[in-house]
């Protein structure tokens, strides 16, 4: 049975949360009765095999995928009721992929700018001065005028991440954003995730690199079968997981990092 938590929590409100949550695709049940809150400032790692629904469950926060049954709400709305909230809550909340998701023919500088003037209806000046405002918080400005092309992978996903700051999110969604990326490409990205956490920015992360999550998070959670077994402190869970399939994933993973 899934764990109930009885972690402290944080002072801030409650941002995102996911109450009795179910989806399915087709006959496969890929989320059960999910129950998490996030509080504002909170840095969440979400872990667990492959399967197991992480990736799932983040991009039902945004409305990516649909669920069956339950609520999501984001800062007071509940997400789906009418297309003004995913509207709105896609604004609120940026998301950060695997694979990049930059145009590949437009410069950096515009990827950044984009959504703000199509979105936000702001002068393309007043845009492009706020992206090179959130390039150089992601240590790439002088990248500005390239192409995507022209960057590294690690390049790139700095690029995804201040494309998404941009639009001055009140939460970041990361789905295993160094998955894709070759070992010395992992640092660069691992790094300004770290800034942009000790900045105070709420988070929810899916990731394997566990120096990450022992470095960064409030709380990590443990999920399999589309389910939430385990949820704890990074030094808890790291030294004594609970749950016989963490204790398996633990010993699986710290094995190859």
């Amino acid at each position: 049975m899934p764990t109930k938590s009885k972690l402290p929590t944080s002072e801030g409100k409650v941002l995102i949360e996911l109450k009795n949550v179910d989806k399915w695709y087709g006959g496969f049940h890929a989320l059960k009765d999910i129950n998490l809150s996030v509080r504002k400032g909170e840095k969440i790692v979400l872990c667990g095999p492959s399967g197991s629904g992480k990736s799932t469950l983040i991009r039902c926060i945004n409305h990516l995928e649909k669920i069956r049954g339950g609520t999501v709400t984001v800062d007071g709305r509940v997400m789906g009721e009418t297309a003004k909230s995913v509207e709105g809550v896609r604004r609120d909340i940026g998301m950060v992929f695997q694979s990049f998701n930059l145009f590949p023919h437009l410069r950096i500088i515009d990827n950044c700018s984009l959504a703000l003037r199509r979105v936000k209806k702001m002068p393309r000046d007043e845009a492009e001065k706020a992206a090179r405002k959130y390039l150089d918080r992601v240590h790439i400005l002088e990248q500005a005028e390239k192409y995507p092309a022209q960057l590294s992978g690690g390049q790139q996903q700095r690029v995804a991440i201040a494309r998404a700051l941009c639009m001055e999110p009140k939460a970041m969604l990361f789905d295993e954003p160094t998955s894709a990326l070759d070992p010395e490409m992992v640092k660069e990205v691992l790094d300004t995730m770290i800034e942009l956490a000790r900045d105070g920015m709420t988070m929810i992360c899916v990731t394997h690199e566990m120096g990450f999550a022992r470095q960064v998070a409030d709380r990590v959670l443990f999920m399999a079968d589309g389910e939430i077994l385990e949820e704890a402190t990074p030094q808890e869970f790291f030294s004594n997981p609970k749950h016989e399939r963490a204790q398996a994933f633990l010993g699986d993973i710290l094995g190859h990092q």
